[in-house]
């Protein structure tokens, strides 16, 4: 079959794309914390039985303290950090505009490449960096009246400053995360003997569970502090809530994941990233059927220029 790579990266795009829109209604109904409690647990729970099916231990294998560190580290940052912003963001904004912001992630992911590990960050990226802020600008920027007498314009955000507020920092956390991911997968790559090629091949998945372990952590803790594990008990017991929850955990982390590393399998790493990083512009249609969201021109525009410019950092 042609071009199936490419296919599979299609689809990892749809399948975040639904994971955005019901991650929305879940956050909406659950909230934040709740949400993300649930979601950690139940994406442990399918990578569990994933390692258990092909490893026999439902637990990650020959680890050292350094994966557990910069996974763990990763955990926090991009998960309690990163995705807090990103849900709070689908509150105040939307899941349209939450998305739009994750763009932000690459840039987030070269900055960090270059002060944490020493990484060169080349001409190109500067530009794709420029392309994708003002994709964004483009999107979140609108020309109001700053004086009634002499028609002054400025410039001003058409949402509320938080929403935008959350959705940078959830592009940072999501940019910032992924490359202490990378660093302790190559910790974890060192650690694995030769021979063990199941648990080479399913180290993504188990990277992800050492990642929710520390998420999962400290979202129950932060539950704890604030006081508000009985929300979290009403929220089990509200049926739309957790059929939105559950279908977000499975095209989130576990098939989104999955069919990610499917793709990268069968096209090159630059196409397929591209192609997963479509969810800006596969979300638009969705949101104007389902949520009744009013999309301007220049949205769009704006939306697709930020993705060029995204798509820039891996071609």
């Amino acid at each position: 079959m042609h071009y199936i790579g490419e296919s599979i990266a299609l689809a990892v795009s749809a399948s975040w794309t639904l994971a955005a829109l019901f991650s929305e209604v879940a956050t909406k109904r659950m909230g934040v914390l709740n949400l993300n409690v649930v979601r950690m647990l139940l994406s442990m729970l399918f990578i569990s039985l994933l390692l258990l099916f092909f490893t026999g231990s439902p637990l990650p294998s020959y680890t050292s303290s350094q994966t557990w560190f910069w996974l763990g580290l990763s955990g926090l940052v991009g998960y309690t950090f990163g995705d807090i912003c990103l849900f709070r963001s689908y509150i105040i904004i939307g899941s349209r505009f939450g998305q739009l912001f994750m763009t932000l992630a690459p840039i987030a992911a070269s900055i960090a490449g270059w002060l944490i590990l020493g990484q060169s960050m080349s001409l190109k990226s500067i530009l794709a960096m420029l392309i994708v802020i003002s994709g964004i600008a483009m999107s979140v920027l609108t020309r109001r009246d700053a004086d009634a007498h002499h028609h002054k314009k400025h410039l001003s955000f058409k949402m509320p400053l938080s929403g935008v507020l959350y959705g940078i920092g959830a592009g940072i956390g999501q940019g910032v995360g992924l490359v202490l991911s990378g660093k302790g997968m190559e910790c974890y790559s060192e650690s694995i003997p030769a021979g063990a090629d199941t648990v080479r091949m399913l180290m993504p998945f188990a990277s992800t569970f050492m990642r929710a372990v520390f998420g999962g952590g400290s979202f129950i803790l932060l539950m704890m502090l604030r006081r508000k594990f009985g929300s979290l008990g009403r929220s089990v017991r509200d049926g739309k809530a957790m059929g939105a929850t559950l279908a977000a955990t499975m095209t989130g982390p576990f098939i989104g994941v999955s069919m990610s590393l499917m793709a990268l399998r069968y096209t090159s790493a630059g196409i397929a990233q591209t192609l997963m990083s479509l969810t800006p512009v596969f979300i638009l249609l969705p949101s104007y059927l389902f949520f009744k969201q009013k999309i301007t021109k220049l949205e769009v525009i704006g939306t697709i220029i930020s993705v060029i410019g995204a798509s820039l950092f891996f071609l």
